[in-house]
């Protein structure tokens, strides 16, 4: 029988009531302190009836930072915050994954007391200016991570995926994705390196195979998803190898028995153009255990990838924001509100946040 979106799905121990996730989005919502406060708790609880929430992109460490108003992981104020969260979504049945992130060159040294933001390589990334707590600026050449820096940043994504275990979160999701830390390892415009981090596909890889060995030391595989962008141009990626690079890492991660692969297999993201874009049957052809499909769907895009068997879950972003009541939208067949108007998505407040309606006939 085909699978429905509104089908159950078990992955793991964990049982979802349907199969539609919200994708993980930055909003800005937790101000200076990057502590997790009410107003979010209210943000996720209204968007409760998906079966899987993927909690916005949030900051391992203190170096992680790069954007204004984005929530971290690694104080017990920060702790605490989140744990009202999943407070609040548990009681719904809805199963809640933090997405935990490290911005690398996407950042500024206005973020980190004038010292410049690192990454695989010293190459700067190319584009738009980025908003600083002192305002819009150019991107800054990044600073190559040493060994020990590395060594220490596993040690970091060990030390959050405890916190969020301390926090109540049902598991945790590795961003390896969008042009942040990990994915600048994985990929060779990013990654010059000629040590045992660059190189090799199996040495651009270590990073993020070294992250999944110590969140796995944490929580079992089961609880643990990592997102991959193969296809994706956002924050100057792209590279001519792509194809050769996510095929072995989707090989690499079909040993590890995760609960599942979250890859953005559409192009509203923005394509890199260095080839035929990846297709989720290509990684559905190595991968057989749970894949978390995202990027722009519709509702007929994702039911017709489960048709297919190339996805498990339906992601979707920009949807949810204006639509708290996504899920209910999609099952009845009622129309959407549009989720066009980009002017509140990462100001304070609850304006463009919480205070969009549930659909009434």
């Amino acid at each position: 029988m085909t699978a429905s979106l509104f089908d159950h799905l078990r992955v793991g121990d964990l049982k979802l009531k349907n199969r539609i996730a919200m994708a993980p989005m930055t909003r800005g919502r937790a101000g200076a302190s990057r502590i997790p406060n009410d107003l979010m708790a209210e943000h996720y609880f209204q968007r409760s009836s998906a079966g899987l929430l993927i909690t916005e992109a949030t900051v391992v460490s203190a170096q992680g930072n790069g954007w204004i108003g984005s929530p971290g992981i690694y104080t017990e104020a920060m702790v605490a915050g989140w744990r009202k969260i999943t407070g609040r979504v548990k009681p719904t049945g809805t199963q809640m994954f933090l997405q935990m992130w490290h911005c690398g060159r996407a950042s500024h040294s206005d973020f980190h007391n004038g010292e410049l933001p690192v990454s695989a390589s010293a190459i700067k990334l190319r584009g738009d200016k980025i908003h600083t707590p002192l305002g819009k600026k150019d991107y800054e050449i990044p600073r190559p991570m040493t060994v020990d820096e590395i060594k220490a940043t596993v040690n970091d994504y060990r030390q959050a995926a405890l916190n969020a275990k301390n926090a109540g979160f049902s598991g945790v999701e590795v961003h390896s994705a969008n042009g942040y830390l990990l994915n600048q390892f994985l990929d060779s415009s990013t990654n010059v390196r000629d040590d045992a981090y660059g190189g090799s596909l199996e040495n651009k890889y270590r990073f993020l195979r070294e992250v999944l060995g110590a969140v796995l030391e944490i929580w079992p595989a089961q609880r643990v998803g990592v997102r991959l962008s193969p296809n994706g141009v956002f924050n100057d990626m792209g590279s001519e190898d792509f194809r050769e690079t996510y095929l072995f890492t989707i090989k690499q991660l079909s040993k590890l028995d995760l609960g599942y692969v979250h890859i953005m297999d559409g192009l509203a993201f923005g394509f890199h153009g260095k080839g035929e874009p990846m297709t989720m049957a290509e990684f559905r052809e190595h991968y057989k255990g749970v894949i978390v499909g995202n990027c722009g769907y519709t509702k007929e895009d994702a039911q017709a990838r489960l048709a297919a068997g190339s996805i498990d879950i339906a992601a979707f972003g920009r949807p949810f924001i204006s639509n708290p009541d996504l899920v209910e939208r999609l099952q009845n067949n009622w129309p959407l509100a549009p989720s066009d108007d980009m002017s509140l998505w990462y100001t304070p407040g609850a304006e463009g946040y919480t205070d969009y309606p549930s659909y009434s006939a």
